[in-house]
């Protein structure tokens, strides 16, 4: 229920209105002079003030211009009750930051009427403030918590080794973070070759690229693991990075990143030799795989991918890890792969 004060010094005028206003179902406080009037707005924190401008003790004016001073009814809408209608008293009352006037003698419509439109704008300009706060918070957010909000609570599919998660062509519905495991995309050309294009690791986002330029997907992803990804509806992505200029700059950043891996990529590819091919593709595995930097990590990944990458024929690859073995950068163990001697393959790669 909707609390409204009413400071009126003629006892007619005040019982009469205040009865008006509870048959409309306000709760309605009144006060006989200004300075009770002000004691009663700053303790019950009414919703609305109607105030007579002439009056003992402290007139309308007076009520408005110390309510106004005071940050609990600074915003509160006034609305002044007076049988005075000269343009001054008009211009003095609005200057001071009165909403509305209701001339004396009033109908119950127009009196209604005031009382209902100014709530009605206050209740408006609460909810704009609102949502103005929420957008200002939002923008303010930390993009790791917009992150963490885009990606919680999602539903989760889970993949076999080997299974496909999307194919190339296929228009993309969502995007997907990696919970769990490891994801490789990869382009296949007519002959059945693989190229591995992309490694992701637990924490990336994947399909990205295609949700932002619209298009189709420009290759496949596999699981080379079992695999938990999150599934992210697109109108969900979409809608956090129209309205987060964080969130934007977050993947234009990783787009950039990823053109210039795909440059080095094929550059590599076109000018490196075998060695070095292979040394790449190693240490890019390393890098992505190994965050910890531990340095017993082994590197589990088929021979058919780990020569995919690095744009190799399998034949070749194994036996250029067999001379690195040989030359102790690697061991190899139960088909995991672990660097021994990093900073030499870095100088190979370099």
């Amino acid at each position: 229920m909707k609390k409204i004060l009413l400071i009126e010094d003629n006892n007619h005028i005040r019982e009469n209105t205040a009865e008006i206003m509870e048959l409309a179902n306000y709760r309605v406080f009144t006060a006989e002079n200004g300075k009770a009037g002000v004691e009663i707005a700053l303790r019950e924190n009414p919703d609305l003030i109607i105030c007579d401008i002439m009056m003992p003790v402290l007139d309308g004016y007076g009520v408005l211009h110390m309510l106004h001073k005071n940050p609990l009814t600074r915003n509160t809408p006034f609305i002044f009750l007076t049988a005075k209608t000269d343009r001054t008293d008009f211009r003095k009352g609005m200057d001071l930051g009165a909403d509305d006037y209701i001339t004396k003698p009033f109908s119950d419509t127009e009196l209604l009427n005031a009382v209902e439109s100014r709530l009605a704008k206050r209740e408006f300009l609460r909810e704009d403030g609102e949502a103005r706060q929420h957008n200002e918070n939002r923008q303010q957010r930390s993009t790791a918590d917009l992150l963490d909000e885009l990606k919680s609570g999602r539903n989760t599919n889970r993949y076999r080794k080997k299974q496909v998660i999307f194919l190339e062509g296929n228009r993309p519905q969502c995007l997907y973070y990696v919970v769990k495991g490891r994801i490789k995309t990869f382009k296949t050309n007519e002959q059945g070759k693989e190229l591995v294009v992309d490694l992701f690791n637990e924490g990336d986002f994947l399909g990205y690229i295609p949700l932002l330029e619209n298009t189709a997907y420009k290759e496949s992803a596999e699981a080379i693991e079992e695999s938990e990804l999150a599934v992210i509806p697109k109108e969900d992505f979409e809608e956090l990075v129209e309205n987060s200029p964080e969130i934007s700059r977050q993947f234009i950043q990783l787009l950039a990143r990823n053109i210039t891996e795909k440059e080095n990529q094929l550059l590599g590819l076109a000018y490196n030799s075998l060695r070095k091919k292979v040394a790449n593709a190693l240490m890019a595995i390393y890098r992505k795989y190994n965050g910890t930097g531990n340095k017993s990590f082994s590197i589990d990944i088929s021979r058919e991918n780990l020569a995919s990458i690095a744009g190799t024929a399998t034949e070749s690859l194994i036996r250029t890890l067999s001379d690195f073995k040989s030359e102790k950068l690697i061991d190899i163990r139960d088909g995991g792969i672990t660097v021994l001697n990093e900073t030499k393959l870095e100088k190979m790669i370099n």
